[in-house]
């Protein structure tokens, strides 16, 4: 019996120390208030931006890519015009026309370095593109390389720089994959 008594008192002590103690073991209080909601709108996301932002280099490459299109033939035709004027074989109305042509080169080429200037500024300016901006920054400058080469009449040499400022921004619109 005695033995008896004792396997038991063994058991039973083995049994309290096995079982965890978990009366005490939750001390803080559950809180089930819902918590205000801040009024505030929240930030724009950084990938929606950059989407947006590949999106504008991407209409940039778009714009100047037609524009060097339509530049190709332009140019033979004022080259054209210049040397029939050198050789007096051109009329006036021709070289009047092909002077407007000039003029609505230049302007264009003007239009697309302000737009490409424009462009590195918010690039520079978003938080969410500035990591993008050190690729970007330059594209204007090639474009106002271009602007000074139409303005000394040479349109195939502004059109070639043209084509290294698509380069380089089909290089920052592959970086912002």
């Amino acid at each position: 019996m005695q033995r008896t008594l004792a396997l038991l008192f063994a058991a039973s002590l083995a049994l309290v120390l096995l079982v965890p103690n978990t009366s005490g073991a939750q001390t803080r209080k559950r809180n089930t208030t819902a918590k205000p909601t801040r009024a505030t709108t929240p930030p724009p996301k950084t990938a929606e931006v950059t989407r947006a932002g590949a999106t504008r280099v991407a209409d940039e490459i778009k714009r100047l890519t037609k524009f060097i299109y339509l530049l190709g033939s332009i140019a033979k035709g004022l080259e054209g015009v210049d040397d029939a004027a050198k050789r007096n074989e051109a009329s006036p109305a021709i070289l009047e026309q092909t002077q407007k042509s000039k003029q609505t080169v230049r302007a264009s080429i003007q239009t697309l370095r302000e737009d490409l200037d424009k462009l590195e500024t918010d690039f520079r300016g978003t938080p969410e593109l500035q990591r993008y901006y050190i690729s970007l920054a330059g594209v204007a400058q090639g474009a106002a390389t271009a602007e000074d080469l139409a303005a000394a009449n040479k349109f195939d040499l502004a059109g070639r720089n043209l084509l290294g400022v698509i380069n380089r921004l089909t290089d920052v619109l592959l970086g912002m994959r």
